[in-house]
């Protein structure tokens, strides 16, 4: 088996409440390691042609590249939003000891 390979994803929720829901489901089914929760961000954006703002509670959840469609595809399905903002990203650099807590944790297809 090669190194595993860390990943991040970024998603806005509407509240705390949901963002933890979330977390919770994807920690249960073992696609990520941690998820950090940002109280409230002041997201500025269009959408459908109009400019607008909305405070929501951010996340970036702490995954594995072999995991991290997984993680994306099951964001999409418990997220409230009808368009979720789901960003993921594989990560270029982490420490050892990072990389190996977070494959011991999460579960390989």
């Amino acid at each position: 088996m090669s190194d595993p390979q860390g990943a991040l994803v970024w998603c806005p929720f509407p509240d705390a409440g949901t963002a933890r829901e979330a977390a919770g489901a994807l920690l249960q089914a073992k696609l990520i390691a941690c998820a950090n929760i940002l109280p409230q961000v002041e997201s500025v954006f269009e959408w459908e042609g109009e400019r607008s703002s909305a405070a929501e509670c951010a996340v970036l959840f702490k995954t594995t590249a072999q995991r991290l469609a997984s993680v994306v595809d099951r964001l999409g399905a418990l997220h409230p939003y009808d368009t979720p903002a789901i960003i993921g990203w594989r990560c270029d650099a982490a420490h050892p000891e990072t990389l190996r807590w977070m494959a011991g944790v999460i579960e390989n297809d």
